[in-house]
């Protein structure tokens, strides 16, 4: 018997695309999407970026080297997704630091946006202090960049 594989998205040129589908627990009694939820894909849209890139997180907490942590993010909603909507939220790197990376990602069903968010993430110590992105984690992001969209 073979098993599933959890969904990973694809990279389209310059952008990673991540399906999502709006499950009943998802939402509130009017059978919208609760606001916080976007946050849970968009961070799961976000993980599975770096997984596509060769960034592999759980072994540089485990080796004590840091960890991405949201630093900053502002969200604007334009319309509710509801039950059993499928929705793509789309991640793009804007701009590349040392220690940070700026990230813009949309939350869409079909052409309709739903949802933006426009976000910071730091590389930090596990002690919580700013740290230099490894370099080759910083690679990664430049060629993703640096595709045709």
């Amino acid at each position: 018997m073979t098993s599933p594989h959890p969904p990973g998205g694809v990279l389209d040129g310059a952008r990673h695309l991540y399906a999502v589908r709006v499950y009943y627990e998802d939402t509130d009694l009017s059978g919208i999407t609760y606001h916080a939820n976007y946050l849970r894909w968009f961070e799961r849209a976000r993980s599975d970026l770096l997984r596509m890139l060769g960034i592999d997180q759980r072994a540089a907490i485990e080796s004590g080297e840091g960890a991405y942590a949201l630093s900053e993010v502002n969200l604007r909603y334009r319309a509710p997704a509801r039950l059993d909507d499928d929705v793509v939220i789309e991640t793009r790197c804007t701009d590349l630091g040392a220690a940070s990376c700026r990230m813009h990602q949309i939350a869409r069903r079909g052409k309709d946006v739903l949802c933006e968010g426009t976000l910071r993430v730091g590389f930090i110590t596990l002690d919580g202090r700013p740290r230099r992105q490894p370099a080759e984690w910083r690679a990664a992001f430049t060629t993703f960049m640096n595709k045709d969209a």
